[in-house]
């Protein structure tokens, strides 16, 4: 039995009714201050030409991530197969005739917070509106899926990723004119939400230097070292790359065996640390971990030309050099998270070659090692992309712009990364709320240009990692030399490193390798403190190639994966022992320098103040570079000197 219509609702609807009590007075009003917003968008578009008459003209590729050509291959895909193009059609219009029966009915739609306001239900046509929108989304979806077996999997990836960032373009929620939350805003402001927003607008493109630099949150509300990153601890080693930080002992006593992390240098070490109820940090502290963390450097003028080599030289082995002489432990626990892990595990190869056995064991946070199956960020990997990235990486001087690369991981999920905040601050007039994980995730850094494309090609594009073809101080190196106890986190709604691709990097060590997969996505993922009571995790001590096999006959278990890491992680920890406090040598206290420099510090010239480590803790495993003789230089007989 159907609903009955609600095609005589819209006397009711919330919006008619808030237009028909407009009186003179609020008219004028509204109408008044739309003036104002017609000059401040008039400035908006001004602001915006001058950015664009004064930048340079330089030819640009009209498709370096390959959109359009995969759009252009699902549809010979579709030609070749006219049949399937013919289904597709009626579909479409079978879709179009049965729109007003499921409004009339009120079928349900899939859930979808953009359209959470009542007005998308109760007023018709809103509700035809984004049941129309759901028909041609969903339409050109089936498009490729029609198209599917013809097209390779790095096409269909393309085509799906670039459809996707249509489909949530053209969303009704983005227009004014087309959401009603946005319409309300106007009526009950007077129209002041119209004009807060394009200031709003306007400040972000000055932000920007004439880019529009979205603020998710209020920045000014966060401090590093004051109400974020507040555990206690000391630098005890800086090089010009990275600091280490050594945190204050929880107990008297505590674990022999110190944990050493290397988070991503993409974004800041305090995700790890952001408020003491979540902290990753003191969480480990609490386990009698004695704890050192990594702090990378955001590349400037001194690090823009370090490449990967650098970053295990400077990176891990001089912090492993660093912790091992500080706590007194020959050897560490090692974490890597995203990248860090990466980096980590190509270090662990070239150490197990050289029979370096300073790490014990390895824990790995959303980190892979394979990138067969990487995700939509292969999209940005493939030839035309990095040619595109060796621009950009030249335009600015050698160094992979931090805020860039922000951009790109917000496309990743760009209703909710994107368009949630175009609604929320031009269209709603809102200022953003103070949130201290999104303020992390605006406290971008910038990338050397070596080490990036060395990781989008070598790593991302080549797969060489995996394949055995990677090299590090000029040796390739192999994952399955690895064969210390391994540990692999990932999460299932990871958009950044799909589980499925950590998992098939986990076939490739050669030592035990235990895996757990998380809910939620790349962060909360991860940072899922047991007292939050949080998510789920699932568990399985065997590692069949297929995840599907893993999954199914994995236990489902509620609540944060920090136990059951504990579990796996305490017997690898060594015995009590009497607590090793860090030592002041006078570099500071935590959060160090690197982490509060801010990507307007650096463009202001702004560079940390030091000083630098004397070479206490100089980093062990790096291969000497061969010295060559100079020829001695003999006087020829009978050479004179000329007047």
């Amino acid at each position: 039995m159907t609903n009955s219509t609600k095609f005589d609702q819209i006397g009711s609807s919330t919006l008619p009714n808030m237009f028909k009590d407009l009186n003179p007075q609020r008219m004028q009003q509204l109408s008044a201050t739309l003036l104002e917003a017609n000059k401040e968008a008039q400035g908006l578009i001004t602001d915006m030409l001058a950015k664009v008459a004064g930048g340079p003209m330089t030819p640009q590729r009209p498709d370096p991530f390959g959109g359009f050509e995969a759009q252009m291959q699902v549809g010979a895909a579709l030609a070749r197969n006219p049949e399937k193009a013919g289904h597709a059609m009626m579909t479409l219009m079978q879709g179009w005739m049965n729109l007003f029966q499921s409004m009339a009915s009120g079928s349900e739609l899939p859930k979808d917070r953009r359209f959470s306001d009542p007005e998308w239900t109760a007023n018709p046509a809103f509700d035809f509106m984004r049941r129309a929108w759901q028909l041609n989304s969903d339409w050109m979806n089936g498009l490729i899926d029609a198209a599917a077996p013809e097209l390779d999997d790095e096409t269909q990836s393309k085509a799906r990723f670039f459809v996707g960032q249509l489909v949530d373009a053209m969303a009704p929620t983005n227009l004014p004119a087309t959401n009603p939350a946005a319409l309300r805003a106007m009526i009950e402001t007077g129209g002041q939400s119209v004009l807060d927003g394009l200031r709003n607008a306007r400040r972000d493109l000055q932000r920007g230097d004439g880019r529009l630099s979205i603020k998710q949150t209020d920045e000014d509300a966060f401090t590093v070292g004051e109400n974020v990153a507040t555990a206690k601890g000391k630098v005890i080693f800086r090089n010009k790359l990275i600091e280490v930080i050594h945190y204050n002992p929880s107990r008297k006593k505590m674990r022999e065996r110190p944990m050493l992390i290397f988070p991503p240098w993409i974004n800041k070490f305090y995700i790890l640390d952001l408020q003491p109820a979540n902290s990753m940090i003191r969480w480990l502290l609490s386990k009698r971990l004695n704890t050192f963390v990594v702090s990378w450097r955001s590349a400037d003028e001194e690090t823009k030309n370090f490449t990967w080599d650098d970053y295990i030289e400077h990176g891990v082995l001089a912090a492993l050099s660093a912790v091992t002489e500080a706590s007194g432990s020959k050897d560490v626990n090692a974490i890597g998270y995203c990248i860090g892990g990466t980096l980590l595990t190509s270090a662990l190869a070239h150490m197990a070659k050289t029979k370096d056995k300073r790490v014990n064991s390895a824990t790995y946070f959303a980190s892979q090692s394979d990138f067969t199956q990487a995700g939509e960020l292969k999209i940005f990997t493939g030839d035309d992309a990095l040619t595109q990235i060796d621009d950009v990486v030249e335009e600015h001087d050698g160094i992979m712009p931090g805020e860039m690369m922000g951009e790109t991981f917000n496309w990743l999920r760009p209703a909710d990364l994107v368009w949630r905040y175009v609604v929320d601050n031009y269209m709603l007039g809102k200022q953003p709320r103070p949130f201290d994980l999104l303020f992390w995730n605006a406290d971008q850094t910038n990338i050397p240009g070596p080490t990036h494309k060395t990781y989008l090609k070598d790593l991302y594009n080549e797969n060489a990692l995996s394949k055995g073809n990677f090299k590090v101080f000029g040796e390739p190196v192999s994952v399955g030399d690895i064969k210390v106890p391994v540990y692999m986190q990932a999460s299932r709604s990871d958009h950044i490193c799909p589980w499925h691709s950590i998992y098939k990097g986990a076939q490739n060590y050669g030592g035990d390798v235990t895996f757990t997969l998380a809910g939620s996505g790349h962060i909360a993922g991860v940072i899922n403190h047991p007292d939050a009571n949080k998510y789920q995790h699932w568990v399985n001590l065997s590692l069949p190639d297929n995840p599907g096999k893993w999954l199914s006959a994995s236990e489902e278990v509620q609540g944060s994966w920090w136990p059951s890491w504990w579990e796996w992680l305490k017997p690898l920890s060594g015995k009590k022992v009497d607590s090793v406090k860090p030592v002041d040598r006078n570099l500071g206290d935590a959060p160090g320098q690197y982490a509060p420099m801010r990507m307007g510090d650096i463009q202001a010239g702004k560079t940390p103040a030091g000083p630098y480590s004397d070479g206490t803790f100089p980093a062990k495993g790096v291969p000497r570079q061969k010295k060559t003789k100079k020829p001695k230089f003999r006087i020829p007989a009978g050479w004179m000197p000329q007047d």
